[in-house]
């Protein structure tokens, strides 16, 4: 057995177990969260001493453009960075038709330090900076996503896809168990791809829009749980093709129905004792509670820029769909952006109900953790909690790309806890991205203005 081997989880260890292992996917999340790397044969893994990639990864559109490097520098030459697997992210590919794990790869620069721009240092980078108070996040995430018919041609309308019953899978069931199995064949293949993969499923159910389910993951490790959702994303899409219908992660793919969200709950903890620093000795909340609350409400303007990537993700953003548009908290006040959710006191927390499910979950997870730490190191009070309709309140977030780019860019305190290096590059990246829409005449323009105006 090679020395790597032995470090990989039981899970892959299990998979392999009796086969010839043919294949390591070497994988690097990029600022899309699309995975990109390199696969080979499992001896050459076992004699490869360097992988590389180019540093222009970072710099490449959702549309397969590149933006121009922040800074004027030069990228012509595309410049190599180091890959250094992480062999407790291997997992397998049970969906290849031969023996595959994937393995994630942290990507450094020449100088062996992590490459700043690159998603799962910047989440590394905030968790260093929590580690330095002597505090460690704790999150868990929701996952909400679409199956829907195969769509083939942009320019027709994304649609429900067909159930077992024969009809199309219908909208407004909310935790309806007979809507879960109208598509029970992709879950169970979920279901058994997860078991391979050592994935932790806290539970599936029906969500509120026409084929919209989302699946919640166990408290833990940020970066752990980023990972899960990186692999996670990539599983339930090939589960989907298994069965001819698409999973689609979009903030907004149905006209009339939900958005998908990706629901952040947030706890810390103190490492020294063990304890939830937002709860106190008589299990009361504590200054530090309201303080991280407070920084969410005084930084989210700017950090949704990375919670609410694309421009459909601002379609999500509309009253009346449970897609707060605020960032008003409450206790147990789903109206509200910042939900304190029913909990015992060890494990009171927050739940940011902002970001989309489109969001890349390093960042997103980093930039939510980001606002809650300069909530910490600011020690500013929250405004008073919304105990009514939240939905109701005026619009104080972004609802453009462009807007929210420019907030986030305005956020200087933001970018300092993100690394100034990977902001320049996300904006420069984002802008580009915005203004290929820009120059798109969308079937709206074209009905409507062709022949009226």
């Amino acid at each position: 057995m090679s020395d790597w081997m032995s470090k990989i989880p039981e899970a892959a260890r299990d998979y392999i177990d009796g086969r010839r292992l043919d294949e390591i996917e070497c994988i690097v999340p990029d600022i899309a969260g699309v995975a990109r790397g390199k696969a080979m044969p499992a001896f050459k893994f076992d004699k490869q001493t360097q992988f590389h990639l180019p540093t222009t990864i970072f710099l490449q559109t959702i549309t397969g453009e590149w933006a121009d490097a922040p800074g004027g520098e030069d990228e012509y030459q595309e410049p190599d960075m180091f890959l250094v697997p992480d062999m407790d992210t291997a997992t397998a590919a049970p969906w290849t038709a031969d023996i595959t794990l994937q393995v994630i790869h942290d990507a450094m620069n020449q100088q062996g330090q992590p490459h700043p721009t690159a998603p799962r240092n910047v989440l590394k980078r905030v968790l260093a900076l929590y580690a330095d108070e002597g505090l460690k996040p704790v999150v868990a995430p929701e996952m909400e996503f679409f199956f829907v018919a195969r769509n083939i041609d942009p320019n027709m309308p994304i649609v429900p896809p067909m159930g077992r019953s024969g009809r199309k899978a219908a909208g407004k069931q909310a935790y309806s168990m007979s809507a879960v199995d109208e598509y029970g064949k992709v879950i169970d293949d979920i279901y058994d791809f997860a078991e391979a993969m050592g994935l932790e499923i806290d539970g599936i159910l029906q969500e509120g829009g026409a084929g919209q389910v989302e699946i919640n993951l166990a408290h833990g490790d940020p970066v752990d749980l980023a990972d899960q959702i990186f692999y996670f994303k990539r599983m339930i899409r090939e589960a989907a093709l298994r069965h001819d219908c698409f999973a689609t992660f979009m903030a907004k793919p149905i006209e009339g129905e939900p958005g998908s969200a990706m629901h952040m709950h947030h706890s810390i903890i103190n490492i020294e004792t063990g304890q939830n620093i937002f709860t106190g000795p008589d299990d009361g909340e504590t200054p530090e509670f309201m303080h991280f609350i407070a920084g969410m409400q005084n930084h989210l303007p700017g950090a949704v820029a990375l919670l609410a990537p694309y421009v459909n993700s601002y379609r999500r953003y509309v009253p009346d769909f449970a897609a707060p548009i605020n960032l008003e908290w409450g206790r147990d006040n789903r109206t509200t952006g910042l939900r304190v959710p029913i909990s015992p006191p060890e494990a009171r927390r927050v739940e940011n109900r902002l970001a989309g499910m489109d969001c890349n979950p390093y960042l997103g997870i980093a930039a939510s953790l980001a606002c809650g730490y300069l909530g910490l190191k600011e020690q500013k009070l929250p405004r008073a909690e919304c105990r009514t309709n939240a939905y109701m309140g005026e619009d104080e977030l972004p609802l453009t790309l462009g807007d929210a780019i420019d907030m986030f860019e305005q956020d200087e305190a933001l970018i300092e806890v993100l690394g100034p290096e990977f902001a320049a590059l996300y904006a420069a990246v984002k802008r580009h991205e915005y203004a290929e829409f820009q120059s798109v005449i969308s079937p709206w323009e074209r009905e409507h203005l062709l022949m009226n105006v």
